[in-house]
């Protein structure tokens, strides 16, 4: 990988890094906001895709500093909207994961035919972020419902 592939791939992997962790905080605030029947299995989940979130994170940050770049202090957008309905909760999910799966897919571009470690990274992180988004979708649907809140 080139010096301008590297810094691309660098700034990708800080971007991705930066949405992760703005998942840490994310989730976290979710967790805390679940109210009702069904607010343990929800919490618990909240709480785990936070602990996933943190640790995408760090796999993303030691993968900037392999490459000789500078991880990133910043996080990514955070907005409050103020609605804590367990639909809207898992709406803002469905749109911070496939902002995350975006980021991925452009990490794969920069580095596809040039590093296999950074292109293997990133098609993992794909199948995970997909994987995501679909439970989330499944999560949206009224029970017994085949097809897709969203494509």
């Amino acid at each position: 990988m080139n010096a301008k592939d590297g810094a691309k791939a660098i700034a990708a992997l800080n971007r991705i890094m930066e949405l992760e962790l703005a998942g840490v905080v994310r989730y976290t605030h979710y967790a805390l906001m679940v109210y009702g029947y069904n607010r343990i299995p929800i919490v618990s989940w909240l709480k785990g895709n936070a602990t996933e979130s943190l640790d995408h994170a760090r796999r993303a940050g030691e993968l900037v500093t392999l490459l000789g770049g500078h991880p990133s202090l910043k996080i990514g957008a955070l907005l409050e909207t103020e609605r804590h309905d367990i639909g809207d909760i898992l709406r803002e999910s469905l749109d911070h994961e496939q902002n995350a799966l975006d980021a991925y897919y452009a990490l794969l571009k920069i580095s596809e035919g040039k590093s296999v470690l950074l292109e293997e990274y990133a098609r993992d992180m794909i199948v995970q972020e997909e994987l995501h988004l679909d439970e989330v979708n499944k999560m949206l649907r009224p029970p017994g419902a085949l097809k897709p809140f969203s494509s």
